[in-house]
Parts: structure tokens; sequence; C-alpha cells
């Protein structure tokens, strides 16, 4: 009996930190997928804590610290506070996110993902570093109206497959719409900030710190219509486009830090996804 015991305990002595290994390891995996490198990372510093500008219409927004520093960073944070943030929107002192955090995606993020990305995220070092207040124009810095504009345009996850396609074409889904929320970046907005769902990855003038972000629906004079599995696989994985020209910009950062880490599989996926798209004519100039 205490010769099965101990081999009991054993057990679970290995087992406990294996699968813990395991979800930072796969966290890992979906922080890139996310593009949270980019976005939490300023130009020559620590990694994950944040004070990335982004310039909006709105004003300038800046990244927070997302290591588990307990004071500045996310240390503090429990999985349910986590999952609220991503899954709502809201702070852990019960406070709206602006939609500037992409939540409206990563709602559609799963729960075992989202806990993987926090075990990640939590295995890093703590990094001390104090968030930067962000300058935004009266009356859209005040966080209250995040309410109105979450019961107009916000609707909460997670992700329900399609049992319409295949498995290929919604993990394509999952990667486009939740995890690498394309469309935040790929779709343009009204003049609240919300994006133009009947528009969706068509493109537009007015991109993040105002890029111009192209077409990706299938459409051929205006988007990747002419473009092959090959081709969007290809960029994906190196930033080379089939007119043998290099993304530039977020996109470069969002190759270089994120996609590129991706599984061949994932790439196709996200590839089948976007060339089963309703191709939409949207010309950006």
């Amino acid at each position: 009996m205490r010769r099965a015991l101990a081999i009991m305990l054993a057990w679970f002595a290995c087992v406990g930190p294996a699968a813990a290994q395991d979800a930072v390891t796969k966290g890992e995996y979906l922080v890139h997928a996310a593009g949270c490198i980019s976005c939490h990372t300023t130009v020559g510093g620590t990694a994950f804590a944040g004070g990335r500008a982004l310039a909006t219409p709105f004003g300038t927004f800046y990244s927070p610290n997302i290591t588990p520093d307990a004071d500045t960073g996310i240390g503090h944070w429990t999985d349910a506070q986590f999952l609220r943030a991503l899954r709502q929107g809201v702070r852990p002192d019960g406070a709206n996110y602006f939609p500037v955090f992409p939540y409206p995606s990563f709602t559609n993020i799963s729960d075992a993902d989202a806990l993987a990305i926090k075990a990640y995220l939590f295995s890093l070092p703590p990094m001390r570093q104090v968030n930067r207040r962000h300058n935004v124009t009266f009356p859209f810095s005040w966080r209250f109206l995040q309410l109105g504009w979450k019961t107009m345009f916000f609707r909460e996850g997670p992700f329900r497959t399609d049992p319409v396609h295949d498995a290929a074409y919604n993990r394509g889904a999952y990667l486009v719409t939740a995890l690498a929320h394309c469309g935040e970046c790929h779709t343009p907005r009204n003049w609240l900030g919300a994006v133009k769902s009947g528009l969706a990855l068509s493109g537009t003038t007015d991109g993040p710190d105002g890029q111009v972000v192209p077409n990706i629906t299938p459409d051929a004079p205006t988007g990747i219509g002419s473009w092959d599995a090959h081709d969007i696989t290809t960029l994906l994985k190196t930033g080379r486009t089939p007119e043998d020209t290099t993304v530039k910009g977020a996109m470069h950062e969002a190759v270089q830090d994120g996609l590129r880490f991706l599984t061949d599989d994932d790439r196709q996926a996200i590839s089948v996804y976007l060339l089963a798209q309703k191709p939409i004519i949207h010309k950006i100039d």
C-alpha cells in the first residue's frame, strides 16, 4: 500500500511540472499568434513591459506592462481577472478597457488558450515599469462612456465553429478573427472607432498610427483575389508578397514578431479562411 502511494505521489510530482511546462510552451506559441510582443514592447525596450504608443483619431494610447510584476504589471491578476479582461474588456478594478485593446476580437479566444497565454506571461521575469497615461481627447477619455460603446458594438464570445466548413477553415477563422485579430487592422471603422462589420478585412486608409492597410478579401482588382494559398503562406512566413516586395510597418512587425513562428498548418488554415471570404471591392489608395 505504501509503495503504491509512493508511486502515485511520484507520478503526480512529475505530471504537475510537465503539465505546467506544456501550458507555458503552448502559451508562447499563442502569444506569437496574437501579436502581443509588438504592441506591448517599445523600440529597444524590455519585451512585454508596455509603453508602446499607438496614435489614433482619438489620441495616443500607450500599451500596458503585461510582465508579472506585482506593482506595475499583471503579477497580481487571477485567472478569472485575466479571462475577464480578454473576454469582456474589463480591468481588475472594474473599469472598462478602451477598444484599442482588441478585446472585441480576443473575446473569441478559448479559455484554455487564454490561460495558456497567462501561464507563459507569468513565466517571464517581472519588469517594473510604470504604465504611461493615455493622451486621449475629451470626451473620449471618459472610460464610463465605454459602457455605451459596448452596448452598441461589442458582442461577447467565445468563438464557435461553423459546421458547414471543415477543420482547416474553422482553424483559420479562429486565428483570423480571434487570436491574430486581423480585422482590427484590416477593417475600416466608423466615427466611434468600431469596425464596420460589412466591410470586414477590406482594408482602410486609417490603420494603426494612420497607416494604410490593404484589402485582404479575395477581390481580384482591389484585394488578394489573384493570390493563391502559397502566396498567402509565404507572406505570413517571410513577409514577401507575390510582387516580390516586402511588407512594411505594422504588418512587418506582425510577421517578424509573430506570424513567422506559426506552424505551416496554421498558416495554411489562414489562407483557406481568407480565400473563402466574400470578395469586397474596396480600393485603398
